[in-house]
């Protein structure tokens, strides 16, 4: 089971978006993936639209034991294969900016016990995905303290470039006092426009920042993305060509992350193989250099 935290310190550059691209491209391959959606807006839950819960994250947050985490994951509207441990508002009031350090553990031992809600014959998740709140409180912390692996989102912006560096330092202080097994995986560009002059300045300047960590594939500023979560649907079924566009993108960085060595504390689980149309895909058409 790999198990990634999704983040950045700066609100709107589409951690959320990147979290349930990577739903849909694991979906397309077969692979069972729970969203743990730690962001007091919601916005993954509402897109995934699960059944109803008599708890939520936050329950589970408060009392990290497996009948409450039972009761707070569901199937999502999408698919049996995803499923989603539902947000809530209240989970605001547990986002302390200066928490203590042994309430950062709670998520973690949460997620440890996925494997005891298994029913007969169920496949244990390969792909957990921590969508986190754009400040780092409570919340994020423990999505880092849980994770194997970090991927951070930001926007060709000035403001945005600042705040993945800042998740990015972060990543490391958790790693040094926390998570000694924690990696981190990338910075994945969001919303790219190729032929923008300020875009391709400030990649430049996040190739100069994080090296090889700057993920090669980026992905393109395109409408179908918001009609997609507009209509609670998997960007890999809207059929517009951008929604194409950017599914293929998704389907290049999820490989790019199983790809990706990490030293996680959680047993492998072994992944579908790609099908040939991903092999055959011309990754130029979505470089983050356009």
């Amino acid at each position: 089971m790999r198990t990634v935290a999704v983040l950045s310190l700066k609100g709107g550059v589409g951690k959320t978006t990147v979290v349930l691209g990577l739903a849909s491209s694991a979906m397309r391959r077969g692979a069972r993936t729970l969203v743990v959606d730690l962001d007091p807006q919601c916005n993954a839950t509402t897109t995934l639209d699960p059944a109803d819960t008599t708890t939520s994250l936050a329950d589970v947050l408060e009392t990290p034991h497996p009948t409450v985490l039972r009761s707070a994951i569901a199937h999502s509207g999408w698919s049996e294969e995803v499923d989603v441990l539902v947000g809530a508002e209240e989970l605001e009031s547990l986002n302390d900016p200066d928490p203590d350090a042994r309430l950062l553990g709670k998520l973690g031992r949460a997620l440890d016990a996925l494997g005891s809600l298994l029913a007969d014959g169920q496949l244990p998740y390969q792909l957990v995905l921590l969508d986190c709140p754009p400040s780092l409180g409570r919340l994020t912390r423990s999505a880092l303290v849980a994770a194997d692996g970090a991927l951070l989102v930001t926007e060709p912006t000035l403001f945005a470039v600042s705040g993945v560096n800042r998740a990015f330092d972060a990543v490391e202080e958790t790693r040094e006092e926390h998570n000694p097994a924690l990696v981190p995986l990338g910075v994945v560009v969001n919303r790219v426009r190729p032929h923008s002059y300020e875009h391709q300045y400030r990649i430049a300047e996040l190739r100069e920042s994080f090296g090889s960590l700057i993920m090669p594939v980026a992905l393109p500023d395109r409408l179908a993305v918001q009609q997609a979560q507009g209509a609670c649907m998997p960007i890999h079924q809207w059929a517009t060509p951008g929604a194409r566009e950017v599914s293929l993108a998704f389907n290049l960085l999820l490989a790019r992350l199983l790809r990706t060595g990490g030293r996680g504390r959680h047993q492998a689980v072994s992944w579908p193989e790609e099908d040939d149309e991903d092999a055959d895909v011309d990754s130029e058409d979505v470089q983050a250099n356009g």
